[in-house]
């Protein structure tokens, strides 16, 4: 029975990947004698934490109850104030929570400070499901850079256009609107400026129900990005632009001018290590990859990415000259190149939805 109230408190947090972040997201699940009589998940970075929500519902009920939690409840002031606090002050006797927290200013507290108040407290209930949950905070704290997925849509051949250019549409509209649904998880999009200039793309997120826009992320070492470009102009999301001390102060100025906002590396490359760590102080947890072979191939070589989606159309382009998911100089030798597991592999339409972590990577 303990799983079946787990597995509720995973499946309300499921729903809210993409809308907490920089914070995790948590579900909880409050029963007492056999009766479900708090329910909760966070919603929203500076909201009120999933516990929070429970207890409110449970109210008296809370006492003497067990409580259902996917990630471990938090013991410091941050926006809000100490989860840890509000489960023993309402009186809860028993806690289950599936994954611990490696924020440093959490890691093991929040299960220490309950303990002590004679709260029995059991780990790893569907740990593994709730892990998943959470990968790219857990990324993001362990390694403070956000965790990079590279998404490409192809031909069976690995191709994204043809030799004459032409690539709209590879795949098909349920591939593209699953695409969309990437976009309203990830904190932040990027592309290279060879992708604004030859598609000038918008970068949102187009949903018949809604969803939400992340951040729009140009490489752009010279500032070659067009004053016209859409996500320049059309105000829909927010647009940074990563350059290097080598930019054109002028253009600099007039993009800043349309409200966009420009990142200068201390470099003249852009170098994607120092790039991410930069991103990550500006509470980027997440990073969708969307851009060309060049682009994949910078943060192939570098090493920084830890998952791929691919969605592959049945089709053959062919020719040497078509353009492929990766360019550049790749890897020279194959025992260097990263070594991926499958996670799923799915029919979307037409297409086939692969989606793969390098080994190691949760």
């Amino acid at each position: 029975m303990n799983n079946h109230y787990m597995e509720l408190a995973i499946k309300m947090a499921k729903e809210t990947i993409g809308q907490t972040s920089p914070n995790p997201v948590v579900g909880c699940v409050i029963v007492n004698n056999g009766e479900i009589v708090g329910l909760g998940a966070h919603l929203k970075a500076g909201h009120e934490h999933a516990e929070r929500h429970a207890l409110q519902m449970a109210e008296e009920k809370a006492r003497g109850a067990t409580m259902y939690v996917t990630l471990e409840p938090c013991s410091h002031h941050g926006r809000t104030p100490p989860c840890a606090d509000a489960v023993i002050e309402a009186g809860i006797s028993k806690v289950y929570i599936a994954s611990t927290d490696p924020n440093p200013q959490v890691a093991g507290q929040g299960i220490e400070r309950m303990r002590k108040a004679g709260i029995a407290v059991t780990l790893g209930i569907m740990q593994k499901e709730a892990d998943e949950l959470n990968r790219v905070f857990f990324h993001y704290m362990k390694h403070s850079k956000p965790y990079v997925t590279l998404k490409m849509a192809t031909s069976i051949d690995g191709k994204i256009a043809t030799s004459s250019g032409e690539s709209k549409w590879i795949t098909g509209d349920e591939a593209r609107e699953d695409g969309h649904r990437l976009r309203h998880k990830h904190d932040a999009i990027l592309v290279g400026v060879d992708t604004v200039i030859q598609d000038d793309p918008t970068l949102t997120t187009r949903l018949e129900q809604g969803g939400k826009n992340p951040i729009r992320i140009v490489m752009d070492r010279t500032l070659r990005t067009p004053l016209n470009a859409k996500l320049v102009t059309d105000n829909q999301a927010s647009t940074w632009i990563v350059t290097t001390r080598s930019a054109h102060k002028q253009k600099k100025r007039e993009l800043e001018d349309l409200g966009v906002e420009i990142i200068v590396m201390d470099d003249d490359m852009i170098s994607i290590s120092s790039m991410l760590t930069l991103l990550a102080e500006k509470d980027i947890t997440s990073l969708l990859v969307e851009g060309g072979g060049q682009i994949n191939d910078s943060f192939l070589r570098s090493n920084n990415f830890q998952s791929v989606v691919k969605y592959m159309a049945p089709i053959l382009i062919g020719g040497e000259n078509a353009r492929s998911s990766f360019s550049g100089n790749g890897i020279t030798n194959l025992n260097e190149a990263p070594r991926l597991e499958i996670k799923s592999m799915e029919r979307i339409g037409d297409d086939v939805k692969f989606v793969f972590y390098k080994e190691g990577e949760k």
